[in-house]
């Protein structure tokens, strides 16, 4: 297994290699104080898409811009005949559509189609160009008696429906996956999780329907400590957050991990916000949130840093696709 070492020398992309950045274009999604908004590229024309009040996590566009898919949070308290449970946060998938909110005689914020409905919904990804979302689904949300959740990748459709689990070995596995994120050729990469504690990025194939420890002595690329990760458009690089909360920065790499290049490292008392990092449609620029609830977008050579949003209760913004 191909690992990133811990004392590679990490420089910004020359521009020579960028190449040409214009300015950016399309729309971003964000959730404010537990809803979804819309805005333009530059933090313009702000309106509220969906009125949810419990909105959270990864948001993602439809190919054809016309809709976003989100997740909603809710909550088990458990007691157990012997005193023992919890409280846990539980989660499902929904799609909130623009015509809604933007149509001229009445709009509507409370319009919303529900895509899964066993409370383990999340990080969903439209897949570029087809109405297919990749996601991640805890297998066992829907077992009162379990002890830890089971994550793994998933498919459906854009209406919910021809639902599959991408592993075949998934239950018998302690080796979990979060943040799915999808590229060119089948590949796409995701957070690996062993024994509830995430471990870093994996690269891999959706062809591969098993996750053994033989899997991951072959020959998968690995990125310790890796988190957030997002494939971009052109399906050239992967842009993911790595560090501790006192030394956290925005990377990218190609698919082989044979380039690193730095993009954003907070200042003195900032910290990055760790959901799933989004791309423009030309893969020239990211959008990220601080932990201050401002939002951010910045180029492939960590220039043209610009504040578009915040701070407040915003979290997780999302590019749209085109």
């Amino acid at each position: 297994m191909m690992v990133f070492g811990q004392t590679d020398e990490i420089a910004k992309m020359p521009k020579e290699k960028a190449g040409t950045i214009s300015q950016p274009t399309g729309k971003i999604a964000f959730i404010r104080d537990k809803n979804v908004w819309v805005m333009d590229w530059n933090g313009q024309n702000q309106f509220k898409l969906v009125t949810a009040e419990n909105a959270s996590g990864k948001l993602s566009w439809s190919p054809d811009g016309k809709s976003v898919a989100f997740c909603r949070f809710g909550q088990v308290d458990l007691q157990g005949p012997d005193h023992l449970g919890g409280k846990h946060k539980v989660w499902d998938i929904f799609v909130g559509y623009l015509d809604s909110a933007l149509q001229a005689e009445k709009p509507t914020t409370n319009w919303w189609r529900r895509l899964t409905f066993d409370l383990g919904g999340r990080y969903p990804e439209w897949f570029r160009g087809k109405n297919k979302i990749i996601f991640t689904k805890d297998l066992n949300a829907n077992l009162v008696n379990a002890l830890t959740p089971n994550y793994q990748v998933c498919f459906m459709d854009s209406t919910g429906g021809s639902y599959e689990i991408l592993r075949t070995d998934w239950k018998d596995s302690q080796n979990h996956m979060l943040m799915p994120t999808l590229g060119p050729d089948d590949k796409f990469a995701f957070v690996y999780v062993e024994n509830v504690n995430p471990a870093g990025i994996i690269i891999s194939s959706l062809n591969r329907k098993t996750l053994s420890k033989a899997d991951m002595s072959g020959q998968l690329k690995f990125i310790p400590k890796g988190t957030a990760p997002a494939w971009s458009p052109d399906g050239k690089w992967i842009a993911y957050i790595m560090g501790s909360v006192e030394n956290q920065a925005i990377y990218i790499t190609n698919d082989i991990l044979s380039e690193k290049y730095l993009i954003f490292k907070p200042a003195v008392g900032q910290t990055l916000q760790t959901f799933p990092l989004s791309w423009s449609p030309d893969s020239k620029w990211l959008t990220f949130a601080l932990g201050d609830g401002s939002i951010w977008i910045v180029d492939i050579t960590g220039n043209g840093l610009r504040q578009i949003a915040g701070s407040g209760a915003n979290e997780a913004p999302a590019w749209s696709q085109h």
